[in-house]
């Protein structure tokens, strides 16, 4: 049992919260590792960079990810009172969301499963010094 008041601990908790400015997108249609592909292309660089990459990559995690960045920077803005130009993807990883199972009938009554895979994708954001 945790000591002292509610309220107390409550503060104790919310000091050691991280302030850093974040981004969540639950239950995206995309596997976890075609996410990170993506991800391990714009990880450490700065914001105007990871957009210009975004805005150029091929694939289609990269458009749900760019939008999600920009997500992250209006939260920056609006939110912590930061300047864009000093911003950069501080974190960002992928992880493993529920799995939609469907039937795919085959030859002499037989079914094979397929598995549509679906992920969490968190941006975090930070200020350079």
């Amino acid at each position: 049992m945790a000591k002292g008041h509610r309220s107390q601990i409550k503060r104790e908790r919310n000091a050691q919260k991280d302030t850093r400015p974040k981004a969540k997108l639950s239950y995206a249609r995309v596997s976890v590792t075609k996410a990170c592909f993506v991800l391990d292309a714009i990880r450490g660089k700065d914001v105007q960079t990871a957009l210009a990459i975004l805005e150029y990559n091929p694939r289609y995690a990269s458009s749900v990810i760019k939008k999600l960045l920009k997500s992250a920077i209006a939260n920056a803005e609006n939110n912590n009172g930061m300047n864009t130009e000093n911003l950069y993807i501080a974190e960002c990883f992928a992880n493993r969301g529920p799995t939609m199972k469907r039937i795919r009938p085959r030859a002499q009554g037989r079914a094979y499963r397929i598995e549509k895979l679906m992920s969490h994708i968190t941006i975090v954001l930070d200020e350079k010094k």
